[in-house]
């Protein structure tokens, strides 16, 4: 019952991520690729914790941790830059 729940889980996820690719490539403005890329590093560390479950791995769980804080600074660096112009200030 678990094993199909993953597989279903794995088969959203990736459509997900796959349309959030399309967004990023296709977006109208700047904010709305933005956003896109936020969503993809959510999308990856719901894949990398569903990689982790199926194959009873911690490895993935800090894999998922690292890219989420990598994912927040990006994010919040290009929002920055997106609203002054520079990063550092």
């Amino acid at each position: 019952m678990l094993q199909t729940a993953i597989y279903i889980a794995f088969a959203l996820t990736t459509a997900a991520l796959i349309m959030n690719m399309w967004r990023m490539v296709k977006g109208p403005d700047l904010v709305d690729r933005i956003v896109a890329l936020d969503t993809m590093y959510i999308n990856t560390i719901a894949l990398l914790i569903l990689a982790g479950i199926y194959m009873a791995s911690a490895l993935f769980f800090e894999a998922a941790l690292l890219i989420a804080m990598m994912g927040f600074v990006g994010t919040v660096a290009l929002c920055k830059y997106l609203l002054r112009g520079n990063i550092i200030e």
